[in-house]
């Protein structure tokens, strides 16, 4: 017996292993789900979810073959025997982007819980993800059982009230508690003295007089067994006096805070004539519109600051007062909430007088001022001043950000912002008699929560400069769930600034869910007439021309390419068609001409903020406006064949097409002038754009292209010498036409105007301007971030392929750059693509996530080796499927 018992645990041994290692998946883990882009979000718009997430592999070749998802209302019944809304079963696809639940009818309200499983192409099943949770927010009005209350007071617009109500609860730990915030103005929310969440300036932007956001609250947390005590405290930010759809006499909120357990939900808290209010120590000052944003005036200690929700019963709350608001639309937040994302600490402090310092923070920023003071008197009123940069004596520059505070004498006397925000830099302190601490200073950058999900660094750091300066530019001009022209002068979501640089920040961040929330601002400001403003939301008229509107038509269309989205096209196809019809009603002779200025919207532009006294670009020659205009609509006719073609509208489609080969026609005969050789005013865009809209015949592109080049060099002194709608034009056509000395000989130059010129004059930031006026935190020149990643890096998706499925490996070369690094997260996972060259050797090291396939394009007649083993191509590009791949070849 004895010599039986290492056999027979010898052979047990062996099956074990066996099992394992048939059994096993090389699909090692699933990551980052989301449910309709969204990480865990507790509200969403819609009862018909969407799953999404990303298969990890260590395998050359792995990929997706079918999934199981399991959804269920309850964390116990998660398992495939009890999953009570859904369980998908083994459903044969590859896809792992936006996929529909087909379950059981959701309601408003619900919390549920998810997981999901792959096959691998072996059809070896995975591990189960981690779970998640997601919840369906307020889809109807009937959902609700509370009204809007506000505390109304003179100057309602300038007062921060605080709403306070004390309840009792028989807490049940196997419950959710749930809050759901509808604030029209900003808030934050206190429970039991604690604030909740990290949440800061919320809701994002809408259109008010159409639409208002609703936030979602997990507090169980914060709630207590008996007595509760929940302050909501209210700024008026963008609910200002004037401005559409704004009512009443100050800030309101509708809050519903509501218990869920299984599937059964209890109201415990609305907000009603039950609730008590109180303004607040912190008023606004300014108008809330261009040049007068203003700030905040503080009164009073952090100890007194903080009475409301330590000692709440000291303070003399009055009754709040239910208000009536003009129906519109309350819809769920679809878009991360905006949140501190860095802390930046004072680099210097300098004395101008008695009682006057100027700090600097070091760099441009957008976000909130904190300072603890020295030792102040009673009653002394401190003021700063902001601004993001200094004029030439080296004074702030009046930029209309004021904040005050009015010290106790007493305490810890500290100023926060909380419901305003600043674009600066630099801060002026004013009747403050000894000296701050430099280190009782910070400033805190505020964005909306977005992933960063690129790098690109090479061997060149003025590009990398360049590269990282755009970058943060863009951190820094996404407060409030869209991208603003700047933070300071204006906030607002200018449709051509959006244009010039949607496809740089798409591929720098993942921004869906920040696009879903804007291009609803965009649907809700289009007039009965098709007429679109210069901005979303559009509280009032602001300047710009065709390439500010048609940001419905661009964006969407950028937005489905690179995120996957159907729904996107599906939404808003019907507005594009609408927007084109009254574009064809201001059209003459098959051109699109200057349409009138209304009350909504101004100026009729080409391009914008083109640099003065550098060669003769005009932006605002009727030939150069007209050929740009008509230049973008000929684009855009490209881009609604294509929505129209994943929409399944053929005839459309070819309608489309054929529209664009007529409009085209037409620009070339008006504005192409034989003798010369060049189109419109022969600037830089005059010539790119109808080569980049393909007006120029394909026989004469050639001959352009070497004219461009002999301008610039001889007219514009070798620099760039176009604006905001030049910049990613150009870039596009580069990228597209292999043209990386032309980009990279005028990004070299560090004179005006240029990117090196920015920075070498101190620049953290872009500028509004080349020559710096106005405003140094601006969306005018974003558009170059795409030319690092699509040339330099080489990264470019592929036509008709949506959400990196399939993307082009093709470093375009710029002559001196021996290496670059560049990476992006997809939908999909990982594109990493590092090239060095040495010795005319290229070697490339190239990521490609499960899902995706890349295509590798080399040089003709080269010798090409693949993880060291030499291929003989057939074609012209070299298919890489998932997996880490050494490339070598020659140059």
């Amino acid at each position: 017996m004895k010599s039986i018992k290492p056999i027979v645990t010898t052979i047990c041994l062996i099956l074990l292993l066996s099992f394992f290692g048939c059994s096993q998946s090389n699909i090692s883990k699933i990551t980052d789900l989301k449910c309709e882009n969204l990480r865990e979000p507790l509200g969403i718009n819609t009862s018909q979810p969407r799953f999404s997430w990303k298969n990890i592999s260590d395998k050359e070749g792995a990929s997706q073959t079918a999934y199981q998802i399991l959804v269920a209302g309850d964390l116990k019944n998660l398992t495939e025997e009890k999953a009570d809304f859904w369980n998908s079963g083994k459903t044969q696809s590859a896809s792992t982007i936006l996929l529909d639940y087909k379950g059981k009818k959701l309601e408003s309200g619900q919390l549920l819980y998810w997981k999901v499983r792959v096959w691998d192409e072996n059809d070896k099943a995975s591990e189960w993800s981690e779970t998640t949770k997601l919840g369906i927010g307020l889809l109807t009005e009937n959902d609700w059982a509370a009204s809007y209350i506000g505390y109304p007071s003179e100057n309602g617009f300038q007062q921060a009230p605080q709403f306070r109500k004390v309840f009792s609860l028989d807490k049940n730990n196997k419950a959710s508690y749930l809050l759901h915030i509808n604030s029209l103005g900003y808030h934050e929310i206190y429970l039991n003295g604690k604030k909740v969440g990290n949440e800061v300036l919320q809701p994002a932007v809408s259109q008010f007089n159409k639409r208002s956001l609703i936030n979602t609250y997990d507090v169980t947390p914060y709630v207590a067994n008996g007595k509760n005590d929940l302050i909501v405290w209210l700024g008026s930010g963008w609910y200002s006096e004037g401005l559409p759809g704004v009512t009443g006499n100050g800030p309101s909120v509708k809050a519903q805070l509501e218990k869920v357990s299984g599937q059964t939900r209890e109201n415990i808290v609305v907000t009603d004539e039950s609730w008590t209010a109180r303004n607040s120590e912190y008023t606004r000052t300014g108008t809330w519109r261009p040049w007068g944003f203003g700030g905040e005036i503080v009164s009073g200690n952090t100890e007194t600051q903080n009475i409301a929700f330590e000692n709440p019963d000291d303070l003399a709350w009055n009754t709040a007062s239910v208000v009536e608001v003009p129906t519109h639309a309350v819809t769920p937040q679809m878009v991360e909430s905006n949140r501190i994302i860095k802390e930046i600490k004072a680099v210097k402090i300098d004395k101008l007088n008695d009682s006057t310092f100027v700090v600097d923070m070091g760099t441009t920023l957008t976000g909130w001022f904190e300072i603890t003071f020295p030792k102040l008197k009673k009653e002394q009123k401190v003021v700063l001043e902001y601004s993001d940069h200094l004029n030439d004596k080296g004074q702030i520059v009046n930029q209309g950000q004021i904040d005050r505070y009015i010290a106790s004498g007493n305490g810890t006397e500290f100023f926060k912002n909380k419901f305003n925000y600043h674009g600066f830099r630099y801060v002026k302190i004013s009747n403050l008699y000894d000296t701050p601490d430099l280190a009782s200073i910070k400033a805190h950058l505020i964005h909306t929560d977005f992933e960063l999900i690129s790098g690109f660094e090479c061997s060149d750091p003025d590009l990398n400069r360049i590269h990282d300066m755009v970058l943060y530019t863009l951190q820094c001009l996404g407060l409030g769930g869209y991208l603003v022209d700047c933070p300071q002068i204006e906030r607002l979501g200018y449709g051509g600034d959006g244009n010039a640089s949607t496809v740089t920040a798409q591929t720098m961040f993942n921004l869906a869910p920040l696009y879903s929330n804007w291009l609803d601002a965009w649907m809700d400001v289009m007039r009965e007439d098709g007429s679109m403003p210069h901005t979303a939301p559009n509280p009032y008229s602001a300047g710009g021309g065709p390439y500010w509107c048609g940001f419905i038509i661009s964006a969407s269309w950028h937005t489905y390419q690179n995120y996957g989205d159907i729904r996107v096209l599906q939404k808003y196809y019907p507005l594009m068609q609408k927007w084109l019809e009254y574009v064809d009603n201001h059209s003459v002779n098959g051109l699109l001409k200057r349409w009138p200025d209304t009350d909504y919207r101004s100026w009729y532009l080409g391009d914008w903020a083109t640099p003065d006294g550098v060669g003769n670009p005009n932006h605002l020659d009727e030939r150069s406006v007209d050929l740009v205009n008509n230049s973008y609509l000929s684009v855009c006719f490209s881009q609604m064949a294509d929505i129209a073609g994943f929409l399944g509208k053929e005839n459309e489609r070819k309608q489309y097409l054929e529209r664009k080969a007529q409009l085209n026609n037409i620009i070339h005969d008006t504005f192409f002038d034989a003798a010369t050789g060049i189109y419109g005013t022969g600037s830089q865009i005059d010539l790119i754009f109808p080569m980049l809209a393909n007006v120029t015949p394909q026989n004469q592109q050639d001959e352009l292209t070497r004219i461009l080049i002999e301008r610039t060099e001889t007219l514009d002194n070798g620099h760039l010498n176009t604006g905001l709608v030049g910049i990613p034009v150009m870039m596009e056509w580069a990228a597209k036409n292999n043209q990386p000395d032309f980009i990279y000989s005028m990004l070299k130059k560090k004179t005006y105007p240029g990117y090196l010129y920015m920075l070498e004059n101190g620049a953290t930031t872009t500028w509004e301007h080349w020559n710096g006026a106005r405003s140094r935190i601006h969306n005018c020149y974003n558009g170059v971030g795409q030319w690092f990643y699509q040339s330099v890096g080489g990264i470019q998706q592929i036509d008709g392929k949506q959400a990196y499925s399939e993307f082009l490996i093709d470093p375009q070369i710029p002559n001196g750059v021996t290496w670059a690094k560049t990476q992006i997260e997809t939908p999909k996972g990982l594109v990493r693509v590092h090239w060095e060259i040495s010795n005319n050797q290229m070697k490339m090291n190239v990521e490609v996530p499960v899902g995706s396939l890349a295509k590798l394009h080399y040089p003709e007649n080269s010798q090409v080796s693949i993880n060291n083993k030499s291929v003989q191509p057939s074609e012209k590009l070299i298919e890489l499927r998932s997996g880490k791949h050494i490339v070598e070849y020659s140059l």
